[in-house]
């Protein structure tokens, strides 16, 4: 119906708030999914230290803590050996993770370890060659704040899987198709092109 008012439509839309939060959500873990009793114990005390001692280590340690296993890959020798050997017998390797051992490494210098677990001949070459293996607890009563500590951590896409990741069959790509061999007769085109065989 025509009431005679005119209608101004504003320039400028602002766009609605959504008051109820519903479409929101916060990635991340805020608790490990883990029912591992030991690591929820080194939860309560780093979330205890993260917030008393306001250090950035700590914060780093629950972080990773939080994390599935896959975002916790291990660590050899060989790459602790590598970072700390400049900071000297006093500094701490922390790895949040598993520490296993390398066999290209012949000589491991005396070297102090904190971590989630050690590999059975990882922690025989490192207490024989005088180290120290901690675990969390250890190292929180000597090292709350996380000084004089080399935190870390594997590299994430060393994984077999990951080299799958992508279409193999494009040009330019560098994906790893799935073949159950690699021969003369698998997935060489054989019959379509005089190259490989033959051509039908």
């Amino acid at each position: 119906r025509n009431t005679g008012r005119s209608f101004r439509i504003p320039d400028v839309y602002t766009m609605g708030q959504d008051i109820g939060k519903r479409h929101v959500r916060k990635s991340g873990r805020k608790v490990p999914k883990t029912d591992n009793a030991y690591i929820r114990l080194l939860v309560k005390l780093y979330r205890f230290l993260a917030r008393r001692t306001n250090s950035h280590f700590n914060r780093v340690v629950l972080k990773r803590l939080f994390q599935s296993k896959m975002n916790r890959p291990q660590v050899s020798i060989r790459k602790v050996v590598k970072y700390t050997q400049k900071k000297g017998d006093k500094a701490i390797a922390v790895v949040v993770g598993t520490v296993s051992d390398d066999l290209r490494v012949l000589d491991i210098p005396k070297i102090r370890i904190a971590a989630l677990r050690f590999t059975h001949s990882a922690r025989a070459r490192i207490v024989k060659a005088g180290g120290e293996c901690l675990s969390f607890d250890q190292l929180a009563a000597q090292r709350p704040r996380g000084n004089n500590t080399v935190l870390l951590r594997g590299c994430r896409t060393r994984r077999e899987a990951v080299k799958h990741f992508g279409a193999s069959g494009v040009p330019n790509s560098k994906a790893k198709p799935y073949v159950r061999s690699k021969g003369r007769k698998f997935e060489r085109a054989r019959g379509r092109r005089a190259s490989r065989g033959f051509k039908v």
